[in-house]
């Protein structure tokens, strides 16, 4: 793996620290993706949660990333086909789970879970925490779940072309606005 797709989401965690305008959203940059196609950089799965916003935490523009977001970042076969389309399709060599503090998915998981579809969700990241309450370590726990969830997958499907991929996780926190890399 090229650590330099790493390095440019750092960088651009840094611009969005510093206020910096977001990637680039131009008419041109839109009229060339949908002429000439997507190539992302990343899939970047995260979750649904409206103060966690991938682009812009990683100053991307359009066609930088392949974002997949439901809440708590928990995956079932929607996710994972998602994932395997950009990694088989579009070449992405790099998969991204980003968890954040706060994430209230995670609570409801750890206050006693949830009812309805909801349930689904929260069942998911309590297999994920095991017996952990505390908040910040189990939305750590919750993201290395989710990674290790993806390669079990890709192990499965030698189909998908996993040689020169590489499955990451981070922490977005959502007070700094800082990316902690797993």
């Amino acid at each position: 793996m090229d650590h330099t797709l790493i390095e440019h989401l750092c960088a651009g965690n840094r611009r969005y620290l510093a206020g910096e305008a977001a990637g680039d959203v131009s008419a041109a940059k839109r009229l060339e993706t949908a002429e000439y196609g997507q190539h992302p950089k990343a899939i970047v799965i995260a979750c649904s949660d409206s103060r966690v916003i991938p682009e812009a935490i990683f100053n991307a523009g359009i066609g930088e990333l392949f974002t997949i977001r439901v809440a708590g970042n928990v995956l079932d076969r929607h996710q994972l086909g998602s994932i395997e389309y950009a990694a088989a399709h579009l070449h992405c060599p790099l998969i991204l789970v980003l968890g954040h503090t706060g994430c209230g998915a995670v609570g409801a998981a750890l206050s006693g879970g949830g009812e309805g579809y909801i349930q689904y969700i929260t069942d998911e990241i309590l297999l994920a925490v095991g017996e952990e309450r505390e908040a910040d370590l189990a939305c750590r726990l919750n993201v290395r779940h989710a990674v290790e969830t993806i390669r079990r997958a890709f192990h499965d499907h030698p189909e998908i072309p996993s040689a020169n991929l590489e499955i990451r996780g981070a922490i977005y926190d959502i007070r700094t606005g800082e990316v902690e890399w797993l």
